[in-house]
């Protein structure tokens, strides 16, 4: 699934994003100067993290606006531009790491994704990543929904958010042996007055690709946003409810 992106704004307002995923780097096991894969590295915050542990880094992301900040960023590490579920690897990679970005891909095309990552790894290669899990999110897109729905539309979530199980029953089709798993529930504080609000600007973007109205599209974030006041709103900050799938893979040695 593709979305434009404002890179800027994402770095500027959802920093979390990437800050939470050097805590997924801790699942790597492997020795300085490994190459490993960025897969989905936006913005080159977290591809900067692995140069700086001592990894030779490639970037890859399907974002021309994302990367035309990572490599202004991060001007000694290689980023290209390819689509998840369709690239090749120049050379085989002990690792590909990935944040945030499973969750993008469609679920009819995560066995495309899981094929190219498996054929850009040696064997012994690792998969680490974590993405949105089973009921990440869910307040907000029930809200959403709600709100679609007083107006005679169908929301439609954009996202796939899948459980331990689901999840490693496709790894394993793919070829992988599944080392680590954890479901997780993570309040996630939103920066400013109209967290809510920014967030679902931010992140639901193909989930209004059908109303063309600006002032419906405001209304109904808006309204969305004072529905959930009473759940995500605490001592004066807002909250998303995320829900975080953390994994680890293992493409078996030969």
């Amino acid at each position: 699934m593709n979305m434009t992106w404002n890179a800027d704004k994402y770095t500027s307002d959802f920093s979390f994003v990437y800050k939470y995923g050097e805590g997924v780097m801790e699942l790597l096991e492997l020795p300085r100067n490994s190459l490993v894969i960025d897969l989905g590295c936006g913005n080159g915050a977290l591809s900067g993290v692995l140069s700086e542990k001592g990894f030779r880094v490639v970037g890859m992301d399907a974002s021309a606006e994302q990367l035309a900040l990572a490599e202004k960023s991060f001007p000694d590490i290689r980023f290209i531009q390819a689509d998840a579920t369709d690239f090749t690897a120049a050379e085989p990679a002990d690792a590909v790491f990935s944040n945030a970005v499973f969750h993008w891909i469609d679920r009819e095309k995560q066995p495309d994704m899981l094929s190219c990552i498996y054929r850009a790894l040696k064997p012994g290669g690792q998969l680490v990543f974590e993405m949105g899990g089973h009921g990440n999110c869910g307040r907000i897109h029930r809200a959403l929904s709600e709100q679609f729905e007083k107006r005679g539309r169908k929301y439609v979530m954009s996202n796939y958010f899948p459980t331990i199980g689901e999840y490693s029953a496709l790894l394993e089709q793919a070829g992988f042996e599944v080392r680590y798993a954890t479901l997780f529930e993570r309040p996630t504080e939103l920066k400013g007055d109209d967290g809510a609000a920014g967030w679902i600007e931010m992140f639901t973007k193909n989930s209004f690709s059908g109303i063309t109205d600006e002032s419906e599209r405001r209304e109904i974030i808006r309204s969305a946003a004072d529905s959930l006041r009473g759940e995500l709103f605490r001592d004066g900050k807002w909250y998303a409810d995320y829900v975080r799938l953390r994994m680890k893979a293992v493409k078996p040695a030969e």
